[in-house]
């Protein structure tokens, strides 16, 4: 554990002799071929060590942070223990794993546009069984290309070496796990933060979804940060938006729309950093690409993802942790280490919460770089990338399984959200004097005006 927390920790350029003792306590590990509790834990304690870089720049050094295993795991999951309520269901009826005529293959329908998408190629599916027995006519790849082709979202199951070998998966393997640029020279920002809120005062645009993203601006207004969520007009994350939203403000605006797109360039020129997850041309073609953002905002923390890297011919490819689980050779992975019949994803989506807490990692070291010189940054992650170094770190045998989640693990307040009351479970991450906390509980999409606090 503590050699992948200093390879995520070097990945992010964190001071090696500022880091200060972080301790794992806790036994068992998520069940899978992969270290996923180690990586949960590890990618929780490096987003930790870079609030304790920043702490220490403002003279306010931080000796130990602790990383629950148990909780870390918990909350790669779900932290939200709704009261008499449940969320929306996670995936659409025919969302899924489907054999093809030479393997297996995962269509990924949650949103409308998407599903509309892999019918136009399978024809008029009425069901799951309509689905699985079109997809049965197909060869993997061959679908796979055809509903990208149609703007929707599939991923044929490779195994490791085939994707080592994919030009796909060579190019991610050159990729930087977090690539960093620093930006031009500007004047040095005064911190407004402090040790309970080191990042009291930072505004942070928010043009994320589902699901790396939405983590990582959770965790930035968890030390204080003013996080505004944007979305455009009609999206929604029913199974999510309770999960993400927490300690957020979430408004809509159209950026094809000259209107709204004054109102985002205004809040683009308050923010200190931005982060969204569009593929990788998508803010091109807006017209905001990094050297347009540095104009608008100088000194801005820019900080993007997408899901299968920033070279390669599939850099622009839209995608989602189990879409990248299966390309990457992980859910293949699975499949052998239970000897099942079908593909085995990992047990929680851990390339989008592992990448989630990177970003946020990249974001605070973003900030403590421009009060330490006043340059901004443009920082770059993909859950493709992230997936190699989840496969990197090894396959194990068998680990302890966790002990159950019992009520303890919950902490005592009451969340009162829109759709009902519900709990939390307990921050995994602790700093002494730094508790993650968050001002406000989760609210829905476009419940508030687009303008910072």
């Amino acid at each position: 554990m503590p050699d992948l927390l200093a390879s995520l920790a070097q990945a992010l350029g964190l001071a090696s002799q500022h880091r200060p003792l972080v301790t794992f306590p806790g036994t068992g590990a998520l069940a899978s071929t992969f270290a996923v509790t180690d990586f949960a834990s590890a990618s929780i304690g490096v987003a930790g060590l870079a609030v304790a870089e920043l702490l220490h720049q403002q003279g306010q050094p931080v000796t130990h942070l602790e990383v629950d295993r148990r909780l870390a795991s918990f909350w790669f999951a779900s932290s939200l223990r709704p009261m008499g309520w449940a969320p929306a269901p996670p995936w659409d009826p025919i969302a899924g794993d489907y054999p093809t005529a030479d393997g297996w293959i995962r269509l990924h329908t949650n949103a409308p546009h998407h599903r509309a998408a892999a019918l136009s190629v399978l024809g008029d599916c009425a069901d799951r069984d309509a689905v699985a027995a079109a997809v049965s006519q197909w060869q993997g790849q061959d679908l796979e290309s055809a509903v990208v082709a149609a703007h929707g979202c599939a991923a044929q199951m490779l195994n490791l070496a085939q994707w080592r070998a994919h030009p796909q998966g060579t190019a991610v393997a050159a990729e930087a796990l977090v690539a960093t640029v620093a930006g031009p020279e500007q004047p040095r920002m005064a911190w407004s933060g402090n040790r309970t809120e080191p990042l009291a005062g930072i505004r942070v645009l928010d043009l994320t979804r589902i699901l790396a993203g939405p983590v990582a601006t959770r965790f930035l207004a968890s030390m204080g940060a003013d996080v505004l969520r944007i979305d455009p007009p009609g999206w929604e994350e029913p199974s999510l938006v309770a999960e993400v939203t927490l300690g957020k403000r979430c408004a809509r605006l159209d950026l094809h729309d000259s209107l709204d797109r004054i109102s985002f360039e205004r809040l683009l020129a308050q923010a200190d950093v931005l982060v969204h997850g569009y593929r990788a041309d998508a803010l091109e073609n807006l017209g905001y690409d990094s050297a347009s953002l540095q104009r608008l905002a100088p000194g801005l923390v820019n900080v993007s993802l997408n899901a299968y890297g920033w070279t390669g011919p599939w850099r622009n490819r839209r995608g989602f942790d189990s879409l990248v689980q299966m390309s990457t050779g992980i859910a293949a992975a699975g499949q052998q280490w239970r000897q099942a019949d079908k593909p085995v994803p990992l047990p929680v989506q851990a390339l989008d919460m592992a990448t989630g807490y990177l970003i946020a990692a990249a974001a605070i070291d973003g900030v403590r770089e421009r009060l330490a010189s006043g340059r901004g940054s443009a920082s770059r992650l993909s859950l493709a990338r992230t997936a190699k170094a989840l496969v990197d770190h090894g396959q194990v045998t068998a680990d302890l399984p966790l002990s159950a989640e019992g009520s303890g693990d919950l902490a005592s307040q009451i969340e009162h959200t829109p759709w009902g009351p519900a709990q939390r479970l307990v921050p995994p991450l602790r700093i002494d004097g730094t508790p993650m906390q968050w001002a406000s509980p989760a609210s829905e999409l476009g419940a508030s005006p687009a303008t910072f606090i």
